[in-house]
């Protein structure tokens, strides 16, 4: 039987709770994950590429100890699915939120099917307690002062604060 390869991409700008879930329970499903940490400097990243992929990588491998999936972190830019062919990966894991997720996630889906019918996009819906957690919303409660401590793992969180201290 051939490796199960997907592959989940995203900014994590930064990393949330809501992330690792869906990494998590997608992990259960496939051989090798790998999680595509998107260069996309048009969303005016609060952290740098490397520093994006070293926080994912450790935040992580509690993950992949704990289910034993080869979990991979690797920046990319490009088309979606000409990084899958890359890799491997027959399946993109995307994470639904809410409705308004869903209407961007079909056009996505559709669009990347007629690019490559060999690639798959799965879908898994946010547990109800990281249904609301976006990266965006976690960086405007930390610039203004909020908590952001159940949003996101305790590294993120202490690099997430230095940085917005630091006038990032």
């Amino acid at each position: 039987m051939a490796e199960r390869i997907a592959l989940y991409p995203g900014t994590f700008d930064p990393v949330t709770n809501g992330h690792l879930d869906i990494i998590g329970r997608a992990a259960r499903l496939v051989d090798r994950l790998v999680i595509g940490v998107a260069i996309n400097i048009g969303k005016g990243p609060l952290f740098e590429l490397a520093e994006r992929v070293e926080l994912v990588q450790a935040e992580v491998a509690p993950i992949a100890a704990r289910t034993g999936t080869a979990i991979e972190v690797r920046p990319f830019e490009g088309l979606l699915v000409g990084f899958a062919r890359e890799i491997g990966a027959g399946m993109i894991v995307r994470g639904l939120r809410a409705v308004t997720d869903f209407d961007y996630e079909f056009q996505m889906t559709g669009m990347n099917r007629r690019l490559d019918q060999e690639v798959e996009t799965v879908f898994l819906m946010a547990s109800e307690t990281n249904q609301f957690i976006a990266s965006r919303l976690v960086k405007e409660i930390a610039r203004l002062g909020g908590d952001i401590s159940s949003f996101v793992p305790k590294l993120t969180l202490e690099r997430t604060m230095a940085r917005v201290k630091a006038g990032a």
